[in-house]
């Protein structure tokens, strides 16, 4: 266990990082989700992270309010990730404790925190990795 507290965001996140631009429509945005089964996307331009796309930020578009009880498919399928995305969220650096990412995972009920340096998205680390990093560090493996 004493390993686990000296791992840090770098030692565990996944460095190819599947990204989204502000453009994309929410048509494409599903099929995606579809296909990757991820819960969310970093949001860029360029290298530089803008916002985080995720599946409830989608379905958000879907719910009914008193000023729209049923709502426009067509058109909510055009409208596009800039619309919907999250421009402020959490995120971490290389070197932040995997204790502290695993603490804001659970205190913002978050499935997984991109890693940024400099602005620039350098990887993220989902719950899945924390998991195995545990495992790893605590000798589950055996």
């Amino acid at each position: 266990m004493y390993r686990f507290l000296e791992e840090t965001a770098a030692d565990c996140m996944t460095r190819s990082v599947k990204t989204v631009t502000r453009d994309l429509t929410m048509r494409a945005l599903l099929l995606l989700f579809e296909r990757d089964d991820f819960n969310a996307y970093p949001v860029v331009e360029g290298a530089h992270a803008v916002g985080l796309v995720t599946k409830l930020d989608f379905l958000k578009c879907f719910a009914f309010t008193p000023a729209q009880i049923v709502p426009h498919y067509d058109d909510l399928m055009s409208t596009v990730v800039a619309d919907v995305m999250k421009p402020t969220f959490i995120y971490v650096g290389a070197e932040t404790k995997l204790t502290r990412v695993l603490q804001l995972m659970v205190e913002h009920r978050v499935r997984s925190i991109p890693v940024i340096d400099a602005e620039r998205l350098i990887g993220i680390v989902s719950r899945e990795d924390v998991m195995k990093s545990l495992k790893r560090c605590t000798g589950a493996d055996n």
